[in-house]
């Protein structure tokens, strides 16, 4: 057989940048290799995109666009008879033809259809979601709007956008109850996000929600806890076990999603098989709702009257060995390296 040459992408100009890191080094040390070659395409914090062939453990440590000798400036060439990546190497351009690539990014110009645009356009192959079911899943609003024509709970809540005056924010959510969740429409990893418990506070709560994107998500809360469910494939789905989320205090913000400080994700959640199975339906229904392939994770909130309640879908979920995605999967027969090779195989058989 012949092997196939995958770009596996990280990095990125997002505000998760260093979770890339640590999910592309999982997911590169894990994709066999006698069938894949496998091309590093790096992007930085400020946007540069290098094509990186050193020490893959220089990766999560942030060192790897430290040693010119192992970059070379590189882009994703649009041309589809290119169908690769154009190599601007002093010497020269060259280019090496793909396969299929692999955006492991996270945030913004990586999860949010930007990436996956570029690569449908050149004609490669992406593993994961495509660009609208990208674009659509990150905004929370338009995700919540999709998710209840299926028929799906979401919570209530009000949108403000940036050219809007503060003062309407009484009137825009006075039939909203406490606490509420300022939420930036279009950001991950809970970057933005404050809980409001006195109204007072709302307008600098949007102020900081306004520091990541113009458009703006207060949510009423949802009692109960959150859970999740990892979905994968296309046509034929295979659905993972779903997982729960106990929070001392606070919310599952940016720290406790990477520290688990106070936080402990129980896998598989604290629930009936049959609210399990619910949740599993559930999943599903966004999943096909929202037009995801290759693989997504749904996250729902499950009320103390056993009502699951949408809150979003990442279609990039972290990838590290140790993320909730792949614990999920591994619930249901599927370790760490098969869901990986099991991802690319998906894209290179379109």
């Amino acid at each position: 057989m012949d092997k196939k040459t995958i770009a596996v992408l990280f990095g990125g100009c997002s505000t998760e940048y260093p979770v890339s890191l640590q999910s592309a080094h999982a997911v590169i040390t894990h994709l066999d290799r006698t069938r894949y070659d496998l091309v590093l395409l790096g992007i930085t914090r400020d946007g540069r995109w290098l094509r990186y062939d050193g020490p893959v453990d220089r990766i999560p440590a942030d060192t790897w666009h430290h040693d010119a000798v192992h970059c070379t400036p590189a882009l994703i060439s649009p041309d589809r008879e290119t169908h690769g990546l154009l190599l601007l190497a002093a010497a020269g351009p060259s280019v090496i033809r793909l396969d299929a690539a692999f955006p492991v990014l996270h945030g913004k110009n990586g999860e949010d259809g930007t990436v996956q645009g570029l690569l449908e356009l050149a004609g490669i192959p992406v593993v994961g979601c495509g660009s609208l079911s990208s674009a659509v899943c990150m905004d929370k609003d338009i995700a919540h709007r999709l998710a209840a024509s299926a028929g799906l709970a979401v919570p209530r809540s009000a949108l403000f956008r940036a050219w809007e005056d503060p003062a309407l924010l009484p009137d825009l959510t006075a039939g909203l109850k406490l606490p509420l969740f300022v939420k930036p429409a279009r950001a991950g990893s809970s970057f933005g996000i404050t809980k409001v418990t006195h109204r007072a506070d709302l307008p600098q709560a949007v102020a900081a929600a306004l520091a990541h994107d113009n458009k703006v998500v207060i949510e009423e809360g949802v009692p109960g806890f959150e859970v999740g469910c990892a979905v994968l494939g296309t046509e034929t789905l295979t659905v993972g076990r779903v997982d729960e989320i106990e929070l001392a205090n606070g919310f599952f913000d940016y720290t406790e999603k990477y520290q688990l400080l106070t936080a402990k994700i129980h896998m598989p959640a604290r629930i009936t098989p049959e609210d399990e199975a619910r949740v599993q339906r559930a999943a599903v229904t966004a999943y096909r709702a929202l037009g995801c392939t290759g693989c997504a994770r749904a996250d729902f909130f499950f009320t103390p009257e056993g009502e699951i309640v949408f809150n979003e879908i990442n279609t990039i979920p972290g990838f590290t060995s140790h993320s909730r995605y792949p614990a999920m999967m591994a619930g249901v027969g599927l370790n760490f390296p098969a869901l990986v090779n099991r991802l690319v195989e998906q894209a290179v058989d379109l």
